[in-house]
């Protein structure tokens, strides 16, 4: 019986434990672009729609990206990264191939998107507090060289 106690015990401590680790980070879950309260400048690169998958990996997350870009095409891009400020691969995205993420506190990030060692964008991911919004504002230059300053709003599915 004593046995029983303690294994329920451990097993009711982990839950609880994996259930604070997940909420202390706002960016899991999925995440639809709201294209009515985002601007894009210049307006015409606004993509048709994207939805964001983040999970938690380690210390770290997975984002899984399915993106309509402005012309139609379909972009999927992935990449695994920890919040360390260190450069991380991206896979599928053209205007960038590494991107380093910073957590500043449980609803403020920052992000650095490079391609081929070069930066191209930086900015700032906000969560809000009830963990319905995220708000990227991006700015700095995309793969064509044109100067980019978005802000994206995606509400969480």
């Amino acid at each position: 019986m004593k046995r029983f106690r303690f294994v329920s015990c451990v097993l009711v401590c982990l839950a609880a434990m994996t259930v604070v680790v997940c909420a202390a980070d706002m960016s899991i879950g999925t995440w639809k672009l709201n294209l009515a309260k985002s601007k894009y400048d210049p307006a015409n690169l606004a993509p048709k729609s994207q939805t964001v998958k983040n999970e938690a990996a380690g210390d770290g997350v997975k984002q899984v990206a399915d993106t309509v870009d402005s012309t139609g095409k379909a972009v999927h891009t992935e990449y695994n990264a920890k919040y360390d400020g260190k450069d991380y691969a991206v896979t599928g995205d053209p205007n960038r191939d590494t991107v380093a993420l910073k957590k500043i506190d449980d609803y403020n990030f920052e992000f650095a998107n490079a391609k081929g060692g070069k930066a191209m964008t930086k900015g700032k991911v906000v969560y809000s507090k009830d963990g319905k919004t995220r708000t990227l504002t991006t700015s700095g230059v995309n793969a064509q060289g044109q100067k980019v300053t978005n802000i994206t709003v995606f509400d969480k599915q």
